[in-house]
């Protein structure tokens, strides 16, 4: 691998303060927002730009550190105040902080930043989940002042604020890059960098690899521990493991599960391996379409799934189980949460007859090759197992890219994926998987008493009528089961034993700012 790295790198600092990460891609932007900007462009843009507000930390049992949602505290903005009708926000800017370049972060950049946030489609989408729906809510106050102000309290206003999407930029390089066309200079930062990071991105080679320098005028936190940080795009897992094993890289990203057992049990280095918060994985049935528009179809297909089979073969047990649990009603007020199936190949029998279909049908089981790892061994066992209840499945192997745009057109009758919800609120997590005609209402659902409850709870400040809603909503979907939740999938990342401070964080990039050598 030393052959690989930049002359730079190799007459850079000690091993000490340099850190080595592989991972299977690289980012396809280095802007947070936008049209197939992927997971990997959030582990640059998070680390090279700040951002008014951050998620607070929690420290696991097993020391590794964990994004705290319901604590917000402040990066960019050294403090900020709500009012008492909770309708703005006041944001205190840090008066020592400066851009890359060396010039001071004004309001205005702020301002712009924001508004930019509200310009590109995407990115107002996001926003307007904490209602943030106009420029006119964010006013420049003084230099170093900023608010935000919302229609009505909205409990998300605060985590969009500390979300992936609204980076503060150097809006004057920014702008100077712009057009008529291009107001927001989408163009020139899909490959260049204007922010205020603790990091500075020195060297992209796409594809290949990227080299990150510590900004160490960076104001918005402890400075980080290692000084540069070199990250390589190494398609091959088992080239990642080699490296990984002989010490030649110090983190390898998104470890297969059975690599990640492997490891872990030799014992030569240590693996991290996180529930992911909010993801899941997960067998959709289109109830718009039949047989799936049979509730008691989708409950005989529920109770004829191999969970544990599934559990093991797929994921080596690396994730927490939303399979079993608690049936019929809500155990508790936390989503995504076990729905209540376990296998019962009677049970299942039994309901396909009710549903009329004593003698079972025909369909097709989907999934993209992207995801073969995992979804080859559901697939296959999902084929044996339905097979014993008359269920005659084929399996449709999608080509990588392709599931996404079948989805969005509700053409897939059947099938295996996976997604995940940034904010934690439960009500949040039924509004974009279980409402409307969105490509994410993954099972097409369509219950209204269901969709009532999703609109009120949206500002819903009673938290006892709050939770109860809430429970309601965990036992229709339950009961309607348009999804069958299997688990949530454990982010696994092997690293060095000198390595320390990792921190999981919702988007499942790396947090560089925390790490260091031990």
């Amino acid at each position: 691998m030393s052959g690989l790295l930049p002359a730079r790198w190799a007459q850079a600092q000690t091993r000490a303060e340099s850190l080595r990460v592989l991972s299977e891609a690289g980012p396809n932007s280095f802007d947070p927002i936008g049209i197939g900007v992927n997971r990997n462009a959030i582990q640059l843009h998070w680390n090279a730009y700040d951002r008014l507000l951050r998620f607070g930390t929690q420290t696991r049992p097993d020391g590794t550190l964990y994004f705290d949602y319901y604590t917000i505290e402040g990066e960019l903005a050294e403090r900020f105040e709500v009012s008492d009708d909770k309708t703005a926000i006041t944001l205190h800017l840090r008066r020592d902080a400066t851009f890359h370049d060396g010039s001071p972060v004004t309001a205005e950049d702020v301002k712009w930043s924001l508004d930019r946030v509200l310009g590109i489609a995407s990115g107002r989408a996001q926003f307007s989940t904490g209602s943030m729906t106009s420029p006119d809510q964010f006013v420049v106050v003084d230099a170093h002042t900023v608010r935000v102000t919302t229609p009505r309290p909205d409990r998300f206003t605060l985590p969009n604020l500390a979300g992936t999407y609204p980076v503060i930029f150097n809006a004057k390089v920014a702008k100077a890059h712009a057009t008529a066309a291009d107001p927001w200079a989408t163009e020139w930062l899909k490959t260049n960098v204007a922010g205020g990071g603790a990091f500075k991105l020195d060297n992209y080679v796409p594809g290949q690899s990227l080299t990150l320098s510590r900004f160490d005028n960076w104001k918005s936190g402890a400075l980080p521990g290692f000084r540069r940080v070199l990250w390589q795009m190494v398609p091959n897992a088992q080239s990642r493991r080699s490296s990984l094993e002989r010490g030649d890289a110090d983190i390898v990203q998104d470890l297969p599960p059975q690599d990640a057992v492997s490891i872990a049990q030799a014992g030569k280095v240590k693996v991290v391996g996180v529930p992911m918060a909010g993801a899941f994985q997960f067998i959709g049935m289109n109830s718009a379409k039949p047989p799936f528009d049979n509730v008691k179809v989708r409950q005989a297909v529920a109770y004829a799934l191999p969970y544990q089979q599934m559990f093991e073969a797929a994921l080596f047990k690396r994730g927490q189980p939303l399979f079993g649990g608690k049936p019929g009603e809500a155990d508790g007020t936390a989503f995504p949460q076990p729905l209540g199936y376990s296998t019962d190949l009677e049970k299942a029998k039994a309901l396909l007859v009710e549903a009329g279909f004593a003698n079972g049908f025909d369909t097709t089981f989907s999934f993209e090759l992207s995801l073969a790892t995992v979804a080859e061994p559901v697939s296959l066992l999902v084929q044996e197992a339905l097979g014993k209840i008359g269920i005659r499945v084929t399996i449709d192997k999608v080509p990588g890219g392709q599931l996404g745009t079948r989805l969005e057109k509700k053409e897939v009758p059947f099938f295996f994926e996976g997604s995940a919800a940034y904010f934690a609120d439960p009500d949040y997590f039924f509004r974009i998987f279980y409402h409307g005609p969105t490509r994410w209402n993954f099972g097409s659902y369509n219950n209204p008493e269901f969709q009532a409850l999703v609109d009120k709870t949206r500002y819903e400040t009673d938290k006892a009528v709050y939770d109860a809603d809430v429970s309601r909503m965990i036992a229709l979907v339950k009961q309607d089961i348009p999804i069958i939740l299997l688990w949530q999938p454990a982010l696994d990342t092997g690293m060095q034993a000198s390595v320390e401070g990792y921190k999981y964080l919702f988007h499942r990039q790396l947090e560089l700012r925390t790490l260091k050598r031990g």
